[in-house]
C-alpha cells in the first residue's frame, strides 16, 4: 500500500461477520433482546443462529458444542438481567473449560449516562470472575478487534468463556476489517523437568497415576494410555472428572477417586509417587484430613492449567500441553514397563426389580446405547451407581459439569448433538437438574436431533439426601420433589416421551428413543433410596 492509498472501510457488523468467517465461528447460540437487534439485522445466510429459550440453556448448548468440537462457540446474549441468568452456566463453562466468545448487546452509547432502560451498570464487570476477559470497548470501531481478543484468549489453555459488551449503535459505525490472526498457543513442557520426572518415575517402585479431564480435551487420549502402559502403573481418575480420563475397561484402571481428603490418601498413600496427569491435586468437596500431603510421597503433577497447579499444596508442577508432554515423556523411560495386570471383575448385572432400582436402570440403559452413543450425564447421586454399570470406553464419549453447578446437562446434551448430528446422543439426567434447564428440550425438538433424554425420578433431590446423612442433618427442607410430569413437559415442547416404572416398560422405552429420529423423553420411576456419595468419617 502506498501512501496515497485510502485504508478499506466497512461497518462494526461486517468486519465482525468477516471475522467470524474466518474463525469458523458461523454457527451462534442466542436468545435475541432489543439491543441485539443491529448485530441480527439482515442475518447472513451463511450463519445457523440456535435459538435457546433462556440464557442459562444457551451458555449451556454452546458449551457443549465446544467441547465436543473443540473449537471456539459464539454466544448472543441480552443486556443486564439476560447475562445474569446466563451466570450459572458462564461459571460451569469456565470451570470445564469451555471456550466460548460471549457477546451481550448494551444500550446506546448516548443513553449510557442516564441509567437507561436495559443498560447494563459495569457491564464488563458484572460476568467476572468467572470470564477469562472481559470488555465493553471505548469506541465502536474498536468491537471486531475486542472479539479477537477475545476468541485468542478463550482458545488458549486453559479454554474458557470470554465476555464483550456491545451498545447496540456500535454495529452501524465505521472501522477498518480485523483480519484474523495465526493463533497456536500450546507449549511444550520443559524438557529439563520431563526428564526429571522420568528419573523419578524410574526409580520408583509403586507408582500410582491420576488422570483427570485435560487429557480427553487435548485429544491426548491415546498417549496417555501409552505412557500408562510404559510406567505400568494403576490408573485413578480424578475427583469430578468432567470427561473420561482413562479407558474404564483397560487393564490398568482401578477406579474414580472420590472427592474427600480421606479416601484420596487412603487410595494413593500405599505408593511411592504420584503422577497427576491433566488434573488439580485434588478436588475435594467435603473437609478432612489427607495424610498423603504429610506422608513425603513425591507427587508430579502435568497440566496445562497454571492456577490449579499454583494452588496444589505439594508436588511438583510441569505446566505445558499434554499432547506434547505425554509423548515426550514416554519416550524417556524404559521399554519394559512392569506387566498388565488383568483387568478389573465387573460387578454382577442387578436384578430386575418392582420400582426399578438405579442399578437396574443404568445397566439396561448402558445395554441399550448404540456403541457410537455419546453420554451427557447430570444425575449426581446416582454417578458412583453409573460408572459401575456404565463403564466408558471411547474418547469423546461422555460429558458431564464440572463446577456442581446444576442446569447445565440437558442444554449441554443439546449442544453436543449439534456438533454430532450423526450420532446418538443420551442425556442422563436427574429430576432435580432437569427442572433448572427444562427449556433446552424445545431446541432439540427443533432442530430434529437424536436426543435420548432419560431422567431418573427419585421425587427429590438424591445428592441433598445423601449429604444429610453423612452431616447428619435431620429433618431439611426443600429436598423432596413430588407432582411433576417430565413426560408432559416434553409432550408440552413437541417432545414424545413415556412414563416407565416396571422392567418391561424400561426395556422398550429405551429401544424406542435409541431408534427415534428426534429427541425422545423417557421418565424412569426409581426407588428413592438414598444414595451413597461418600462414606461418612
Amino acid at each position: 500500500m502506498d501512501g496515497n492509498t485510502t485504508p478499506t472501510r466497512t461497518t462494526v457488523r461486517e468486519a465482525t461477520f468477516d471475522l467470524l468467517r474466518q474463525l469458523g465461528m458461523t454457527t451462534v447460540f442466542g436468545n435475541p433482546g432489543s439491543t441485539e437487534l443491529p448485530f441480527l439485522d439482515r442475518w447472513p445466510s451463511d450463519f445457523r443462529y440456535v435459538l435457546g429459550l433462556q440464557e442459562a440453556s444457551v451458555v449451556g448448548m454452546a458449551d457443549g458444542y465446544a467441547r465436543a468440537t473443540g473449537r471456539c462457540a459464539m454466544v448472543n446474549l441480552h443486556s443486564a438481567a439476560g447475562v445474569g441468568h446466563a451466570l450459572g452456566n458462564v461459571f460451569t463453562a469456565l470451570r470445564n473449560g469451555a471456550p466460548m466468545v460471549i457477546t451481550a448487546g448494551q444500550q446506546t452509547r448516548a443513553l449510557l449516562p442516564n441509567f437507561p432502560f436495559l443498560g447494563a451498570t459495569e457491564a464488563a464487570q458484572f460476568p467476572k470472575p468467572y470470564v477469562k476477559f472481559s470488555i465493553e470497548p471505548a469506541r465502536a470501531e474498536d468491537v471486531p478487534a475486542a472479539i479477537a481478543q477475545a476468541h485468542r484468549i478463550a482458545t488458549q489453555r486453559p479454554y474458557g468463556p470470554t465476555f464483550v459488551s456491545i451498545p447496540s449503535d456500535d454495529w452501524a459505525a465505521a472501522c477498518q476489517p480485523v483480519p484474523a490472526r495465526a493463533w497456536h498457543p500450546d507449549t511444550a513442557p520443559d524438557p529439563a523437568a520431563l526428564e526429571e520426572a522420568a528419573r523419578a518415575i524410574g526409580a520408583a517402585r509403586r507408582p500410582v497415576l491420576v488422570v483427570g479431564p485435560e487429557v480427553d480435551a487435548e485429544n491426548a487420549g491415546p498417549a496417555m494410555v501409552a505412557l500408562a502402559e510404559r510406567i505400568g502403573a494403576p490408573v485413578w481418575t480424578s475427583p469430578f472428572s468432567s470427561r473420561l480420563s482413562f479407558p474404564e475397561d483397560h487393564p490398568l484402571f482401578v477406579g474414580h477417586l472420590h472427592a474427600s481428603p480421606e479416601k484420596v490418601s487412603d487410595a494413593l498413600i500405599a505408593h511411592d509417587l504420584v503422577l497427576v496427569i491433566g488434573a488439580p491435586v485434588f478436588t475435594f468437596h467435603v473437609p478432612g484430613e489427607c495424610a498423603l500431603f504429610r506422608a513425603g510421597i513425591p507427587i508430579i503433577q502435568m497440566t496445562t492449567d497454571a492456577e490449579t497447579a499454583a494452588s496444589a499444596p505439594m508436588g511438583t508442577a510441569i505446566l505445558g500441553a499434554l499432547r506434547l508432554g505425554l509423548p515426550a515423556l514416554a519416550a524417556l523411560l524404559p521399554a519394559d514397563g512392569r506387566a498388565l495386570p488383568a483387568p478389573r471383575p465387573r460387578p454382577a448385572p442387578p436384578e430386575a426389580s418392582s420400582p426399578v432400582s438405579a442399578a437396574y436402570a443404568l445397566h439396561r440403559l448402558h445395554a441399550a446405547m448404540p456403541p457410537d452413543a455419546i453420554l451427557v450425564e447430570e444425575a449426581p447421586s446416582h454417578r458412583p451407581t453409573m460408572h459401575a454399570q456404565m463403564p466408558i470406553r471411547e474418547w469423546g464419549s461422555f460429558f458431564t459439569m464440572a463446577s456442581g453447578g446444576l442446569g447445565y446437562s440437558l442444554p449441554g446434551a443439546v449442544g453436543v448433538a449439534l456438533a454430532h448430528r450423526g450420532r446418538r446422543v443420551v442425556c442422563l439426567i436427574g429430576d432435580g437438574s432437569f427442572m433448572y434447564s427444562p427449556q433446552a428440550i424445545w431446541t432439540a425438538v427443533q432442530e430434529k436431533l437424536p436426543l435420548a433424554v432419560v431422567v431418573m425420578n427419585n421425587a427429590g433431590y438424591g445428592a441433598m439426601r445423601s449429604f444429610s446423612r453423612v452431616l447428619q442433618v435431620r429433618d431439611a427442607p426443600g429436598i423432596d420433589l413430588p407432582g411433576l410430569d417430565f413426560v408432559a413437559m416434553a409432550r408440552g415442547m413437541g417432545c414424545p416421551g413415556r412414563h416407565v416404572a416396571t422392567p418391561e416398560e424400561l426395556e422398550d422405552a429405551l429401544a424406542e428413543a435409541m431408534a427415534a429420529t428426534g429427541p425422545m423423553l423417557v421418565e424412569v420411576s426409581i426407588d428413592p433410596g438414598i444414595a451413597q456419595l461418600y462414606d461418612k468419617k
